[in-house]
Order: C-alpha cells, then sequence, then structure tokens
C-alpha cells in the first residue's frame, strides 16, 4: 500500500483482532517505513468516546493550516465541528466532503499516511467522518490504516484483514532467556496472544524464568505489569462486586477450568453461580455448563493480582479442600504450598511425594521445582539440604544449568554425610562443567572421591565416571589416567587408562569387557554415554553408534532434557566418523542446547557443525561456527572443542586445496587435543595437508603411528586409513600396494572416506602417467563426492579429470547423443563446433593432425573395447584423400613418420602407423611402456 501510494494510488485496510494481537505493532511498522511520506495519526480513547469529533480533530490538527484552500461551506463546517467559528454545524454529508478534500490537500506531491488505532474507542461522528473519506479515496495517493478489537464493526468498502494468534514458532521467538519448559508454560498460557506472551514473560521474577515453574507459580507470583491494557483489565474487575471478584480469584487460581470445581471452592467462600453473572455481561469470562474461561489470558492474571492476600490464600484453601483422591495429589500439594506462609513439614512432605512422582513420569523441571518449594517449607537441616541437592540434580537432567548453580549455592555447607557430598559434587560439577573449566569440573569430582571413597565405595564409580567424562572435555589425557588409575578393576575406567597410558591391547580387552557388561545389564546414562566415547576413540563406531542412539532414545523416552543434547552429539560425531554427512541431529542439538543455554554443550556442537559445513565448501558458515566455538573453549581450555573447531578449519583448507593453511591449522588442532590418541581422528587430514604442502618427512611419524594402532585396534575403516596415509608417505613403488589395500578395506561403511582414497589415487596414477586408470578411480569419487554435495572435493575430483584428459560435462548424464561418444570425442565436437581446424584441434589434444582416427575415431580404452570402432565418420586428410568408412587406411596409402601416438614420450613419434594400430587392436602397449597408444589418452 505505501508503495503504490508512491505512484498517486489510494488504498485503505481494516484490521481486526483481539487486544494485544499485534495491531498497534503494525501501524508502528507501516508509520517507521513510510519514508517521504507524510503520517498522521489518531488513537481511539475510551475516556473521549463521549467527546464528539474530538479523535477527527486529533487527526487533523496537523494540516489545519490548509482549511483555506478547501471550498467555503466544507471549510466552514470543520471549523464550526472544531470549534473554530460559531456557525452553525452543517450537514454530515459536507463534513464528510470536507474530510476528504483535507486530506487530498495534504497530499499534493507527497503521499499522506492516516492511522487510526483502536476505532472502537474513537467517537462515533469521527469515525463516520473518517469511513465517509475512506469509502471514497482514488488516486489522491493516501493510506488509511485502521485498527479495531475483533468485535467492532467494519468500514464498507474497506478492505478488512484478521489478525491472527502466533503459531508455536514465531511465538518462541518472542521468549527469550526463558528455560524451555517455562517457555512452554508461557506458551499455553498466552494462547498465541504476542502482548500476552511478553507481558507474562516480564511477570516471571529471575527463578522462575530459569525454570521455577509449578503448576501454579504463574497465579502465586504478583507480577508488576505496567502495560496499559493491564490495568484497564484490573479496574474493570475492581467496578464488580465484592462476590464477583472473590469468585473470580478462585478461578484464577485454579489452573483447569472446571466449572463444577470452581463453584465448589467458591462454595467454601460463600460464592454462587450468580456472582459471576456481572463478569459475564462485562465480557470478562465465558461460561458454559462444565467450563469457565477468561475471555484474555491477561484477565485472568489481573483478577488473581488485584486480590487481597487473604482472598488468594482462602481460594488455594478451598481447591485444595476439594481436591481429594491420588489422581489430585500434585495439584492439591501445589495449592497447599500457595496457601502456606511459613515452614510446613507436612505440605513439604507432600511436595516432596509430588516430585518424585513428576520425576517418575519424566517431567523433571516439575520435579525439581517442587524439590525446591518442598526444601523452603522445611525446618530440618539435612532435610533441607538434601531436598535442594535433589532439586539441583533434576534441574541438570531438565536442562536447567543456570538453575541448578542458583540451588548449589543455597545448599548449607559443610555436608557431614558422604552420600549428600558425592551427590552434591557431581551437581557442582555440571555447573563448573556449563560455566566455569571442564578441568575444574573434574578435580572436583575425582577430590570427593577420594574424601568419600571408604565410606560410600558405591558412590566412587558415579563419581569417576562424571570426572572422566569432563577430563575428555578438558582434551587432558594425564588427568584421565591419574581417575582411570583409581579403580583400574572397573572397565569404564580401565579403558582411559590403558588406552592413554600406552596399552592399546589392554584397552581393547577392557573395552570389550564393557561393551559385553552393558548389553547383559541396563546401564545408566552417563556409563552409557561415556562407554560410547571409548567406542568412538578406539573407532568401533559401529557400536558406539548403536549405544549413542540408545543414549538419545533414552533422553527422549525419560525427559531427561538436560542430556539430550550431549547424547545428540556423541551420536552426530559417530556418525561423521561412519560418512553421515546429515547435520540433522547436530543442528537439532545446537537448538536445544541453546534454547537451555547450556554453552559448554553448544560450543561443541558449533565445532561439529563447522566441520560438517568444511565437508561441503560452505567457508561462510563454517568460519562463523568454528570462531563462535572458539570463543567459549580457548579461555576455558575446553580442549576438545578447541581440537574440533581447527579441524574444520583445517579440512575446509584442505579440500579448498591450501594445504599450508591446512597444515597450520591441522597442527594447532592436534596441539589442542593434547594426546596423540586423542587427536587420531584428524591425523590422516594432517598427513595429507603436510604432503600437499611440500613436507613429507614431517607426515612420516604420524603415519607409522596410524599403522601400529590400526594392526592393535583391527578396525577395517582406520586400517583403511591407515593404508591411505602410508601410501602418500611411501615411495612410488609401494605407494599402489598400500591404496589397493585401503580400497579393499573401504568396502564397508565410509563412502566419504572412500571417495577421498580413491581420489588421492587417481590423482597418484595421473602422475604416474596412467591416466586411463586414474579416470577409473576419479570419475567414482567425483561421483560420491558430487552425491554427498562434498563440493571442494567434487571440485578436485573434476580438475584431477581435467588433467588426465577428460572433460566432465553436465550433459553426460542426459540422452543427449554425446553420450554415445568418449570423452576425446566430446571434446573433438566441442572444438570442431568453434571452428577449429584438424591441425589445432590435434595441437590441442597432444596428437598428431595426420593421425588416423586421431580426432573422429571412437577409440576406446582397453577396458571398453578391444578395437575401433567400424562406425567412425569419414574425415579429411592434410594432403586431401579421405578415409575410409570403416576408418582403416588402405595399405598402399600408409603414412609414416612424423606420427604422435598421444603418450607424452616423444620417443613414440615416429612409429609406423599401421604398426601401432595392430598393436592397439592386440591391446599391445606401443614399445615404449605406455597403454594402447590410441586410447583416449
Amino acid at each position: 500500500m505505501l508503495a503504490n501510494s508512491r505512484h498517486g494510488a489510494s488504498s485503505s485496510l481494516l484490521l481486526h483482532g483481539e487486544a494485544g494481537i499485534g495491531k498497534t505493532t503494525l501501524l508502528e511498522h507501516a508509520a517507521a517505513h513510510a519514508d517521504g511520506i507524510r503520517v498522521l495519526w489518531v488513537e481511539g480513547i475510551e475516556s473521549e468516546m463521549e467527546l464528539a469529533f474530538g479523535g477527527l480533530h486529533q487527526l487533523l490538527l496537523p494540516v489545519l493550516d490548509l482549511l483555506d484552500r478547501l471550498p467555503g461551506p466544507q471549510a466552514g463546517a470543520l471549523c464550526a465541528v472544531f470549534g473554530l467559528s460559531d456557525e452553525p454545524v452543517r450537514d454530515r454529508l459536507t463534513l464528510g466532503l470536507a474530510t476528504l478534500s483535507l486530506l487530498s490537500e495534504a497530499a499534493p506531491d507527497d503521499p499522506l499516511l492516516c492511522l487510526v488505532d483502536d476505532l472502537q474507542w474513537l467517537d462515533r461522528p469521527s469515525g463516520d467522518a473518517l469511513t465517509f473519506a475512506a469509502r471514497r479515496l482514488r488516486d489522491e495517493g493516501i493510506v488509511m490504516l485502521f485498527a479495531t478489537r475483533g468485535t467492532s464493526p467494519g468500514i464498507e468498502g474497506a478492505a478488512a484483514r484478521t489478525c491472527h494468534r502466533h503459531r508455536w514458532r514465531s511465538a518462541v521467538a518472542l521468549l527469550p532467556g526463558l528455560a524451555p519448559p517455562v517457555a512452554e508454560h508461557i506458551l499455553d498460557q498466552a494462547q498465541g496472544n504476542p502482548l500476552a506472551l511478553r507481558e507474562l514473560a516480564a511477570a516471571l521474577t529471575p527463578a522462575q524464568r530459569a525454570g521455577q515453574l509449578g503448576p501454579l507459580a504463574s497465579a502465586e507470583a504478583r507480577p508488576e505489569l505496567p502495560h496499559q491494557l493491564q490495568d484497564a483489565f484490573a479496574q474493570q474487575i475492581r467496578r464488580l462486586p465484592d462476590a464477583t471478584q472473590r469468585t473470580l480469584v478462585v478461578a484464577a487460581a485454579d489452573d483447569t477450568g472446571d466449572l463444577p470445581t470452581v463453584l465448589t471452592a467458591a462454595g467454601r467462600l460463600d460464592g454462587e453461580v450468580r456472582d459471576l453473572e456481572p463478569a459475564e455481561r462485562d465480557g470478562l469470562v465465558f461460561v458454559s455448563a462444565q467450563k469457565l474461561r477468561f475471555r484474555h489470558p491477561l484477565i485472568r492474571f489481573a483478577a488473581y493480582q488485584q486480590a487481597p492476600l487473604a482472598w488468594r490464600i482462602a481460594a488455594h484453601r478451598a481447591l485444595a479442600a476439594d481436591l481429594d483422591g491420588a489422581q489430585h495429589a500434585h495439584r492439591r500439594a501445589w495449592h497447599l504450598a500457595a496457601a502456606t506462609t511459613g515452614p510446613d513439614e507436612e505440605v513439604a512432605a507432600e511436595l516432596e511425594r509430588v516430585a518424585e512422582w513428576a520425576g517418575s513420569r519424566q517431567a523433571m523441571a516439575s520435579a525439581s521445582a517442587a524439590y525446591e518449594r518442598a526444601a523452603r517449607l522445611t525446618v530440618d537441616p539435612h532435610r533441607h539440604a538434601r531436598r535442594l541437592i535433589t532439586a539441583a540434580q533434576k534441574a541438570s537432567e531438565a536442562g536447567q544449568d543456570e538453575r541448578c548453580r542458583a540451588l548449589t549455592d543455597q545448599v548449607p555447607l559443610p555436608l557431614r554425610d558422604p552420600g549428600m557430598a558425592a551427590d552434591f559434587a557431581r551437581v557442582r560439577s555440571v555447573v563448573e562443567l556449563g560455566y566455569g573449566s571442564p578441568r575444574r569440573a573434574a578435580r572436583i569430582l575425582a577430590d570427593c572421591a577420594d574424601t568419600i571413597s571408604a565410606d560410600r565405595p558405591d558412590k566412587l564409580a558415579p563419581l569417576l565416571t562424571d570426572a572422566i567424562h569432563a577430563a575428555f572435555c578438558a582434551g587432558d589425557a594425564p588427568l584421565m589416567v591419574e581417575i582411570g588409575v583409581r579403580t583400574p578393576q572397573l572397565p569404564i575406567l580401565a579403558v582411559p587408562a590403558t588406552l592413554l597410558g600406552g596399552d592399546l591391547p589392554g584397552a581393547r580387552r577392557a573395552l570389550d569387557t564393557l561393551v559385553r557388561a552393558g548389553r547383559l545389564a541396563d546401564i545408566g546414562l552417563m556409563d552409557q554415554s561415556v562407554t560410547a566415547i571409548h567406542c568412538h576413540l578406539m573407532a568401533d563406531h559401529a557400536t558406539a553408534h548403536e549405544l549413542a542412539a540408545a543414549a538419545v532414545a533414552h533422553c527422549r523416552e525419560q525427559g531427561i532434557g538436560g542430556w539430550l543434547p550431549t547424547t545428540l552429539h556423541l551420536r552426530a560425531q559417530v556418525e561423521l566418523a561412519l560418512g553421515r554427512l546429515d547435520d540433522a541431529h547436530a543442528t537439532e542439538a545446537l537448538r536445544l542446547a541453546d534454547g537451555y543455554d547450556l554453552d559448554h554443550r553448544a560450543s561443541h556442537l558449533r565445532a561439529l557443525l563447522a566441520v560438517l559445513a568444511a565437508v561441503q565448501g560452505e567457508q561462510a558458515q563454517t568460519r562463523k561456527m568454528a570462531e563462535q566455538a572458539l570463543e567459549y573453549t580457548r579461555p576455558r581450555e575446553v580442549g576438545r572443542g578447541t581440537a574440533e573447531a581447527l579441524w574444520a578449519l583445517g579440512l575446509l583448507d584442505l579440500g579448498l586445496v591450501r594445504a599450508q593453511d591446512a597444515l597450520r591449522h591441522l597442527e594447532a588442532a592436534r596441539q589442542a587435543a593434547g594426546h596423540p590418541f586423542l587427536a587420531r581422528h584428524l591425523l590422516p587430514d594432517l598427513i595429507e595437508a603436510a604432503v600437499r604442502a611440500g613436507h613429507p618427512d614431517g607426515a612420516r611419524a604420524p603415519a607409522d603411528q596410524l599403522m601400529t594402532w590400526a594392526a592393535d585396534l583391527g578396525q577395517l575403516h582406520f586400517t583403511a586409513q591407515a593404508h591411505r596415509c602410508a601410501a602418500l608417505t611411501s615411495p612410488d613403488t609401494q605407494a599402489e600396494q598400500h591404496y589397493l589395500a585401503a580400497l579393499d578395506l573401504h568396502t564397508e561403511g565410509n563412502d566419504f572416506d572412500r571417495a577421498r582414497t580413491q581420489l588421492l589415487y587417481g590423482e597418484w596414477l595421473r602422475r604416474s602417467r596412467r591416466k586411463i586408470d586414474a579416470r577409473d578411480q576419479l570419475r567414482t569419487a567425483l561421483k560420491i563426492f558430487d552425491q554427498l554435495n562434498a563440493r571442494p572435493w567434487a571440485h578436485r575430483a573434476r580438475t584431477e579429470l581435467q588433467a588426465a584428459g577428460e572433460t566432465h560435462d553436465p550433459s553426460d548424464a542426459t540422452d543427449s547423443p554425446l553420450t554415445r561418444l568418449s570423452a576425446q570425442e566430446r571434446e573433438v565436437v566441442r572444438l570442431a563446433a568453434t571452428g577449429a581446424t584438424n591441425r589445432e584441434i590435434a595441437t590441442h589434444l597432444l596428437l598428431s593432425p595426420r593421425a588416423p582416427s586421431a580426432t573422429t575415431s571412437t577409440a576406446r580404452s582397453p577396458s571398453s573395447a578391444s578395437a575401433p570402432e567400424q562406425n567412425s565418420p569419414t574425415c579429411s586428410r592434410p594432403d586431401g584423400r579421405r578415409r575410409t568408412p570403416s576408418g582403416r587406411i588402405p595399405a598402399d596409402k600408409r603414412i609414416r613418420g612424423g606420427h604422435h601416438c598421444g603418450s607424452a614420450d616423444s620417443a613414440c613419434q615416429g612409429a609406423d602407423m599401421d604398426l601401432r594400430l595392430r598393436r592397439w587392436a592386440r591391446g599391445r602397449s606401443c614399445g615404449r611402456g605406455r597403454v594402447r597408444c590410441l586410447s583416449s589418452r
């Protein structure tokens, strides 16, 4: 509409919608984008509805100096209604025409935008005059936008648009910084209304924003909502009879909207159904036989907020008294808690039972809130500390690390119970891992293990398993060994101790024992995750994927949202090692981690997404994700995350053939990993980068190390990688043997890695002047890279193919007649189409211009034919004589001397053409070690 007005077109639009739906925001948006357009604005005010023409005067006040341009009767009519003259008010038609004329005079050169907000509260005469003008707009360049409540009448002739409530995805965007369970609760309460979304979120206390949100927490809060709409609702409610207000408080405190429940509880306070009649008449509530619903979510909160404390307490007690039976235990407990103003062990015990019930139903955030509320009602110090620690544990499982930190700060110290001290150390480590240093988190756990090991040996394994996980995140191999040797009888700790201590066969045996034990018993989530990490480290990716997928399923089934990003990250890492380049799991995990404010895990996920983006050559995304990850990991010494982010940058450079930059990043990644075996996954890239950068000597030691590890681990894919790296660092006499061994071992699993091996093998074959064999490898590699959308690697393969004499053309995949020609024939056709002569074509293709079938024969590589095809077209010879259709040259006209067989060796020139044809047909070389002289080489 604004754009059209600049070309002289006029239009009008009426926006319908409920209060708070965003109509005013849309008008403000229009005004903000009205560049070069004059803006007039009027807002209907309820208190001025009886002031005739007050709204029209407010709108036209900035342009009243143009009245003298109007015809006398019209100017007089406006002066009369605005009190500028003593003339009587003329008829409504004249007044309407005067309004239209004045608006037209205000837009002689530039367009005009008229904004009318809250039309339902505009005085009726002003509304009529503006409606009259809106219906008669033509080519004045005037835009009129009206906004009104959904129940208000429309404007005849004006287009109408209803503003609907936000859908879930867009509503979430209005709730930044809220814990996901809190956001979901607000979404449910606001029902998609954007103003309600913002105001209800603003009403939360910091603790509630972090996740302390029981079923009644929103109603319990007494928020300060300064918005005019909230005040208006409160004023409406205050005008109602006291009995009606008390009944509305009961309805607001109830979270079901069940009318019999509300009326029964209200009856305990001498309320009855007829008390709802005034509120129903004013449109504040809708009442049916079974349901009571507030017209707007903010009305419910206004009804509760403006009530005295005694009324609110009485409402909750009345509701609790009416909720008997096990099925209502949780709601009864929360109502009792809301009605309690001091310590009460009986209510605290009920809340603890509610927390256990919620935890068993995967509602970890609700369980945490119930434990915390129970702790606040508890006098006994031991019970108080235990309930706070349990609340912190559940907050951690719900992904509320910030709230977990706040709860741990409230735990009274020192703790004399060893078991409670162990549980407290675990939640403290979660906080330290999420907001501080993973190395310190591991130390907290290890020190606690030393303290309580004699009294509570049953707590030792969970403590040290958590410690191993934290030390792994830090990339601190010595600390992992130190933790592992504390209890070498436990396989989950023996694996890292032996692996990083240099005993790889011993680590393999310990891992086999650990995996077998895990399959025979129901192990916990942390044990499952750490076992998957061990399998991934030792290249047993199939088992690692099985365990990681089970851990993800466990988190989903049990509602452990706080650990879901971690398990999804582990699964995505293993899938990358398996050559599955889909980023779905990593993207979901990052969304959850950001939603839960799990910055530590989010940094790991950004590093992983940077690796996936690097494979596809997305330079901007790779650098953005890697830099964001490094910004978090470097100051906190998160070695594992730092190494992965640097790996992504190195892999990007390697794919883009920037070997020196790749080597620099990959060397830094190896240093950040902290131990050679913790850097195992990036060594193949580092070796390739070193060789391509001209530093093969620096690649031999890591390549030898890979071969040694491969022999000990016995994993086919890892052994294939080791052979590929050995080929890169071996002399030519041994390289092919390693490439072929790698390809044999790549038969199962990682397509991306197999294609990389074929690319390197193809490059080696081309450099060895075996171009035909090189093409076979390079074509397959190119096909795989294209399928995986690995663009830099596909470009490398395509470039190598061109260097090997084959031009890759997308038309190869079509039904074009060109697909029946060899690569050399297609190149001949392309050059001939440009008007090139035989000599120019032959020069381009490194062929003799007089060689029979040099340019247009369909000679194939030995793998596809054993003799020249017989359907080659006749072509002209340089001396004017013609080739025979069969492609053979008559015996008496054979040409000798000065020919080029197609090899790069000048010694092959001058060979007898007929001899070369016959040798080619028999699959022999030209005598110079070249493969089939007339092939498409």
